[in-house]
């Protein structure tokens, strides 16, 4: 499935592996004024980030990064950077976001096909300024040399690798905002060190762009095996990558009550009969998030399923199913023991 691919580039682009590069070494530095200032460059180049941006060739400074359980976006192929300022570092906050340094930058872009005939199709930008984290979208060009700055977001038709025709939808400025929000400050969801693999995490220490690797850090399970792997580790990872950013203290979903974070051990702020704060088309006649043995019965699932607006979740930045994802949901709730 193509939402390893990130993994792969990875094992392929190590830290070290970048330094190295000799395209890499004498390349134009990043704009540090782009990520810094208060205005929006018009295009990703504007910024530096790659040396062969068609072929996400990061610079100096840009360091690719993969996530043990990713967030699923109608199956697109993520690539992941992070940017830090020379002489800079990022901190442990324990098994939680890494704390980034001002002038720092998250970047993912989204694509879809393979070889020869993978598409380029948005980049993400996270940008961490004086006043807070900034978040930007760019579209990319049909000659796949750049990406134009896309505030009111857009829409592209494409065929997922499940073979599902879909209107695919970039997200607007304020869109981003409302995913990257806890307690109304913009903020990063992905890079967080139990989601991260340890030998990344030591790899960023050695080169003094952390401080340290977070000690007994409860890591997330490797997506990898989600077929076969134990369902509850799985299922938890997922829901925390997938729907926790929302749905925890402070986020977006807050008024749901259901905290859906790693590390919320109570069942009934998991959902586990747990009734929904405001019936209606979202609940799908369903009494409970979760009912244990039930898949079907459950709120959880039955809004996973559903692409259709006002039952389905996530409410944006989905336009098909997670059938994978689905399944590994569909597997913790039919082992939970009925009551």
């Amino acid at each position: 499935m193509r939402r390893t691919a990130g993994l792969l580039l990875l094992a392929c682009a190590t830290f070290g592996a970048v330094l190295a590069r000799a395209d890499v070494i004498g390349s134009p530095p990043v704009n540090d004024a782009a990520i810094q200032s208060a205005g929006f460059p018009l295009k990703l180049s504007d910024f530096a980030f790659f040396t062969q941006p068609g072929l996400q060739l990061p610079g100096v400074g840009v360091t690719p990064y993969a996530l043990n359980t990713p967030l699923w976006s109608d199956g697109a192929e993520k690539l992941r950077f992070i940017y830090l300022p020379e002489g800079t570092r990022m901190t442990a906050d324990g098994g939680g976001l890494l704390q980034f340094p001002v002038g720092a930058a998250i970047i993912k872009t989204f694509a879809f096909g393979e070889g020869p005939e993978r598409r380029l199709i948005e980049t993400r930008l996270l940008l961490h300024r004086a006043d807070g984290w900034t978040a930007l979208p760019y579209r990319w060009n049909a000659e796949q040399t750049d990406a134009t700055l896309a505030l009111a977001g857009g829409r592209m038709d494409l065929v997922t690798p499940a073979g599902e025709a879909i209107s695919y939808a970039i997200p607007n400025k304020n869109q981003c905002k409302s995913c990257h929000s806890k307690d109304g400050e913009v903020i990063p969801i992905g890079p967080k060190a139990r989601n991260l693999s340890a030998e990344w995490l030591e790899q960023m220490v050695v080169a003094g762009t952390l401080d340290t690797v977070p000690a007994g850090a409860d890591s997330l399970p490797g997506w990898s095996d989600h077929a076969t792997g134990p369902a509850a580790p799985l299922a938890r990872a997922y829901l925390d990558v997938n729907c926790a950013h929302c749905h925890q203290p402070g986020g977006g979903a807050s008024n749901s009550g259901l905290d859906l974070r790693w590390e919320q051990s109570d069942p009934h702020a998991i959902g586990i009969f747990k009734r929904p704060v405001a019936a209606g088309r979202g609940a799908g006649g369903h009494e409970f998030s979760i009912l244990p043995g039930a898949p079907d019965q459950s709120i959880l699932l039955y809004r996973m399923d559903s692409v259709e607006p006002g039952i389905a979740m996530p409410e944006i930045g989905k336009s098909s199913v997670d059938h994978e994802g689905g399944a590994v949901v569909r597997r913790w709730i039919l082992e939970m023991e009925p009551r």
